[in-house]
């Protein structure tokens, strides 16, 4: 026998949907590049309700551009063929060896495992990777680090294109050199805030695997300036896999990308509490301007 729902729920959820209202005139219109990563990815269930949040983000007006890391799957695959995997600074040294299998998982299994997530709740989704039309072009970032690249040049007009049609990007961070057709192992975050910042997105969500950004004391900040982030690196509060994260947000802030949140991807519904509630999630990095600006009507 089906149990009946009880009244609150349902009033409770139209309470919420009338208190999104804001939120969804704010950001109707908005490119809004998601960087999706960590041990979430691995979870079906959380892939699905990522897919999901998405999907609705595209249904209520948003144009998403989702950029996906795959570190766990690379770790294990080079693992099965007995490829050593060393990390400097945050970023993967990757040798001829790893490069080819980065691409193979990332722009193969990975990348077309979100696409699917994305079709399979309604959406309509089309995976690439940054050699597509060029969109990423690189140089080596650092000769320790090997065949790992710094994109010095964006096309995005293929992105545009797709959302402008309705089709939800899904991009791959593996990316063309600009000498010899090398292929580039770009760090996920590395590659979403580059992408925003060609694309000149209203915000910049890094999903990763932890709450966001700490202060000496350990506590969460959920409102951090850009200055504030120079201080707490230099003073090496913030460090390790962050250090790529909060470089990140300050490059695209620097592009007039107007905000970027680093959120727990792990969170239910992270990306829609922090778009389309007052309360918001993770730590939020921008100069002075509130978390919601008032849509301004001419």
């Amino acid at each position: 026998m089906k149990k009946q729902a009880s009244m609150q729920d349902p009033a409770q959820t139209a309470r919420t949907l009338s208190e999104a209202l804001p939120h969804l005139q704010r950001y109707s219109g908005a490119v809004v590049v998601v960087k999706f990563g960590g041990n979430a990815m691995g979870d079906d269930a959380a892939m699905a309700e990522f897919a999901r949040d998405i999907v609705l983000m595209r249904q209520v007006g948003v144009n998403p551009v989702v950029v996906h890391g795959g570190g766990p799957m690379i770790n294990e695959m080079l693992s099965k063929l007995g490829i050593k995997s060393e990390f400097v600074r945050g970023k993967r040294v990757t040798d001829k060896a790893t490069v080819e299998v980065v691409e193979m998982i990332l722009s193969g299994l990975v990348n077309k495992r979100i696409v699917q997530a994305i079709n399979d709740q309604g959406g309509r989704a089309v995976g690439i990777s940054g050699k597509d039309d060029d969109l990423m072009v690189c140089e080596a970032d650092d000769p320790e680090l090997g065949f790992v690249g710094r994109p010095v040049e964006m096309n995005v007009q293929v992105l545009r294109d797709l959302y402008n049609a309705g089709i939800i990007p899904v991009v791959a961070p593996v990316a063309t050199g600009v000498a010899d057709n090398e292929t580039f192992n770009v760090n996920g975050d590395t590659a979403a805030g580059a992408i925003a910042g060609a694309l000149q997105a209203d915000r910049l969500l890094l999903l990763t695997d932890v709450s966001g950004v700490k202060n000496a004391a350990g506590e969460v900040m959920t409102q951090i300036t850009p200055e504030e982030i120079r201080q707490m690196t230099d003073a090496g509060v913030i460090a390790g896999g962050m250090i790529p994260k909060t470089e990140t947000a300050l490059a695209a802030l620097a592009e007039g990308v107007r905000a970027v949140t680093i959120l727990d991807g792990r969170l239910p519904n992270a990306v829609l509490l922090e778009l389309f509630t007052d309360h918001g999630a993770g730590s939020q990095i921008r100069s002075t301007e509130p978390r919601v600006k008032p849509r301004i009507r001419r």
